[in-house]
């Protein structure tokens, strides 16, 4: 009997505890409208949403980025290298920014993804404009190393789908990253997949092709085809069923989301210590016990002519690149951001852009302060000019000291290398967290 007491007790202790949770909730449940939740009237002027001839104001479910994109929450931190300076190029000084939530891919872009592209773009664009997205496989080639097999093998071959793709331009990533929003904009809307409750397109959708007007033109430039029958069309931005652009990211973005300084936190906005590399700690090495103890935590060169260790211990598993998701994801859930292969950001490379560009989302675009004109570039007085790009990250071809996300290096952006590869990043979406 008295079992049975204390079992009715504990239940009703329970029921009044749901209770005064559901009041509290109910109490603390906000009464005014929100960009999800924008109520059935304008605060403004009083007139009704979603008439039939009215503004149409439908209620809208955030989305959570495009495909393998991983959300990475903004925030404050210490832009710049932290190792020592051996090079002497002073060009990332440290400093504080602060950067807006965004989108970025979960890891580098492999050769299956790029070979999507190629097929897809073969159906719809001209000869000149495949040729030119096509990656320079022969970068592998090398008259004093046999890498002959990775000349005609490495981009096609089933092996090597999910390694990263390289021999890619800055220009060629900045046209994927154009296509890849247009395929899975398109995708969305064929699907009728609801990012908000705007219901399905109809119609008809525009096709595509990327065409530069010249070889010299930094940027890409879209241009719609004839439009095909069998797909809805494009939603209006009002939907939101159109993601924003896939995009290389900036420089700031890059640097933030590999030093993953969310992993970090104590209490107060306190951090316990910074990073050299997307994880912590000084050494190169996986310092917890247990199998897996001292084992690389990149993949990148060890020292000279040592690009993996010796067989049967070789824990960095590869000679050149390695599969994209081989590595430990860093906090943010971002795989590779050190090693494996370098990657493009958007930037172009000034060396005092540490001390020019804004403290809130930096970017250095091309044509705009510290021009190309004063250095002299025509006559050879330097390498830099409006073309001239940032890559980051270290490669399976670099020692550890490039594995830091603040060290920086560049390139002309029509150029290509073994050793770098992209990621696509995506705007917040206007999300905070």
């Amino acid at each position: 009997m008295i079992k049975k007491y204390q079992t009715a007790r504990v239940q009703l202790k329970r029921v009044a505890y749901v209770l005064l949770a559901t009041v509290a909730f109910a109490a603390c449940k906000s009464k005014h409208p929100t960009s999800v939740k924008p109520g059935k009237k304008s605060t403004a002027t009083g007139i009704a949403y979603n008439q039939k001839e009215g503004f149409q104001v439908k209620s809208f479910k955030a989305p959570n980025g495009g495909p393998n994109l991983v959300f990475i929450e903004g925030g404050r931190f210490t832009m710049g290298a932290l190792e020592e300076d051996v090079l002497n190029s002073r060009d990332n000084r440290e400093r504080t920014v602060s950067i807006q939530s965004f989108y970025m891919d979960e890891t580098e872009m492999a050769n299956v993804h790029y070979l999507e592209y190629l097929n897809a773009i073969q159906r719809d664009s001209s000869e000149e404009v495949v040729k030119a997205a096509l990656p320079d496989t022969t970068v592998w080639a090398n008259p004093l190393s046999f890498n002959d097999s990775y000349v005609t093998q490495y981009l096609r071959y089933p092996a090597f789908r999910y390694y990263p793709v390289v021999g890619v331009s800055w220009t060629q990533a900045a046209d994927y990253a154009a296509w890849r929003t247009e395929v899975v904009n398109n995708e969305l809307a064929k699907k009728g997949q609801k990012l908000g409750n705007a219901g399905k397109g109809k119609g008809k959708k525009g096709g595509f092709s990327l065409k530069r007007k010249s070889k010299s033109a930094p940027e890409p430039v879209l241009a719609e085809a004839a439009p095909a029958s069998n797909a809805p069309a494009r939603m209006s931005i009002e939907s939101g069923m159109v993601l924003p652009e896939y995009r290389l990211p900036t420089e700031a973005e890059w640097e933030y989301a590999a030093k993953a300084m969310i992993g970090t936190q104590y209490l107060d906005e306190n951090q316990a210590n910074q990073r050299i590399y997307p994880w912590d700690g000084s050494s190169v090495r996986n310092p917890k016990k247990g199998r897996k103890q001292g084992q690389m935590l990149a993949n990148f060169k060890r020292g000279r002519g040592d690009y993996a260790g010796i067989a049967g211990r070789s824990n960095d598993h590869a000679i050149i690149t390695d599969e994209i998701y081989k590595f430990p994801a860093n906090d943010f859930g971002l795989y590779n951001m050190s090693g494996n292969v370098n990657e493009w950001v958007y930037d172009v490379y000034r060396p005092l852009s540490y001390q020019d560009v804004s403290d809130l989302n930096p970017i250095r675009r091309n044509g705009y302060l510290d021009e190309a004109k004063n250095y002299d570039r025509k006559n050879n007085q330097s390498i830099i000019d409006d073309k001239i790009r940032v890559y980051k990250g270290g490669s399976w071809n670099d020692v550890a000291y490039w594995l830091a996300p603040g060290t920086r290096r560049s390139l002309d952006q029509d150029s290509a290398t073994a050793a770098i590869g992209f990621r696509c990043a995506m705007i917040g979406l206007g999300r905070n967290k």
